[in-house]
């Protein structure tokens, strides 16, 4: 079969037909990413491919600097200083070998979709390939607002601060009517959370200048958030998303955690069940609110970040040096954090997520446990980062299957730094209906185009609007 051709992934009719006719046309929500709005405010055309493709500094995309390193490419053409030809060249390098590898799939993808170039990507097509997509991108057409409006997406959440402003959001909604699509924030309190850091003090004292509450005991970070989250609701917010590289549930009373954070702000070294204390008093604060304000909460876990500390201390975070988590018990501490949450009656909307496989069959009964109030209150998370496979995208797909209810399921979401990355949607659409097919094909669903095709078109954009709620 060619190169991407027409029915790649489509191993059966009825999942051509769900594809070509149900999936390929649907628009796009895209929940959580990692878009910055200052580029979608400021909406310029980017210099060259390298720049929107590989990186702007230590800005980009770390999928493809992981492969880069694997294939011995240094570190000046992957982060550093080196020539943007040189980078893409070094690319090209990479990607002839990485045949079996998503991103040989997602970056002929891209090149097909946005820049209309069919050829296998290899060090003898870049410098050709270079050249034509530079030309396109200083036209009108690939500035960051129109990718995304071309790409039909009709919803963008990015990833914000709590005390973030959200400056950038609110010159971007007055532009809302001709961009074609909202572009919403998302909570992410990760400062918040790691109270173990040495710059929690500083970020106690940005929250309290954000929220005008001064913060010295923990119900002034009860008021302070509060008063975030109202902001961000009224800027269209309606999701948060918390990373849980480990988590220990551990209970404390009030006092022993205005003890804990008295410390924290005095820059005291905190014992782990104390740290373990502070966070689960802040999830299960932050679950409150997600309740009251009817929002959505993500929780991305079992992840191990950093690990390369030379290279973390060296360029920073979000690097491509992270790997899959191991912590064995961290479903049973979600566990008892619902189990709270459901004797006091505040249990929100939830998307779970895990690095682990392992924990997929443990997370699909837990929400199990948990649902009711309305449709698929919580639900499985579609596969995460180094899970982003067509074979972990189907492992995914039959456990909310066969655990829960796949129709009620919200899809995919873009998880990416990229403007050029919305072709993952179409990667896993095609997934989606190769797997329904192949179900029909075994006579384990009806051979029914018109069912079949409604849950396509369901998952893959109407529950999504129905369920986060952005165009009510």
């Amino acid at each position: 079969m060619q190169l991407l051709a027409e029915d790649f992934l489509l191993e059966n009719e009825m999942a051509k037909i769900l594809f070509h006719k149900y999936a390929k046309k649907m628009p796009i929500i895209d929940f959580h990413c990692h878009l910055n709005p200052v580029e979608i405010y400021e909406n310029k055309n980017y210099e060259n491919i390298t720049k929107i493709w590989l990186n702007e500094g230590t800005y980009g995309d770390h999928y493809k600097w992981r492969l880069m390193r694997a294939n011995g490419i240094p570190e000046e053409l992957i982060t550093g200083d080196g020539d943007d030809y040189e980078k893409f060249m070094a690319w090209a390098s990479t990607i002839e070998k990485a045949l079996g590898n998503p991103l040989y799939e997602w970056t002929h993808l891209e090149l097909k979709r946005f820049f209309h170039i069919d050829e296998e990507f290899n060090t003898k097509t870049a410098p050709e390939i270079w050249k034509k997509a530079n030309a396109l991108l200083q036209t009108e057409n690939f500035k960051p607002r129109n990718l995304i409006k071309n790409s039909d997406v009709k919803a963008v959440c990015t990833t914000d601060d709590p005390a973030d402003d959200l400056h950038f959001h609110e010159l971007i909604t007055k532009d809302e009517k001709e961009n074609g699509f909202k572009t919403l924030p998302a909570l992410r309190p990760d400062l918040l959370l790691h109270i173990e850091r040495s710059n929690f003090s500083e970020y106690m004292k940005k929250l309290g200048r954000a929220s005008g509450i001064e913060i010295k005991k923990f119900s002034d970070i009860e008021k302070a958030m509060h008063q975030r989250m109202e902001f961000f609701t009224k800027m269209g917010g309606a999701l948060s998303d918390h990373s849980l590289e480990t988590f220990h549930y551990n209970e404390a009373t009030e006092e022993e955690v205005n003890v804990i954070l008295k410390k924290a702000l005095n820059s005291e070294t905190l014992s782990q069940p104390q740290i373990d204390q502070y966070v689960t008093s802040i999830l299960i604060l932050l679950m409150k609110l997600n309740n009251e304000f009817d929002w959505t909460m993500q929780f991305h876990i079992n992840s191990t970040r950093n690990v390369n500390q030379p290279m973390f201390k060296k360029i920073g975070a979000d690097t491509g040096y992270d790997m899959m988590g191991t912590q064995a018990d961290i479903v049973d501490s979600m566990q008892k954090l619902y189990t709270k949450a459901c004797s006091e009656g505040f249990i929100p909307k939830t998307i779970f997520y895990s690095l682990n496989q392992n924990d997929w069959l443990q997370l699909a009964t837990l929400m199990q446990s948990f649902q009711g109030g309305t449709v698929q209150r919580l639900q499985l998370g579609a596969g995460w980062w180094f899970n982003d496979t067509a074979e972990y995208m189907e492992k995914q797909l039959t456990v909310f299957a066969q655990q829960s209810l796949l129709s009620n399921f919200v899809g995919m979401l873009t998880d990416s730094r990229s403007f050029l990355s919305y072709p993952r949607h179409e990667y896993f659409r095609r997934v989606l209906c190769n797997f329904l097919g192949k179900l029909s094909e075994q006579g384990r669903v009806p051979q029914n185009e018109e069912i079949l095709g409604k849950i396509v078109q369901d998952i893959s954009y109407n529950n999504a609007y129905e369920y986060f709620g952005f165009f009510k």
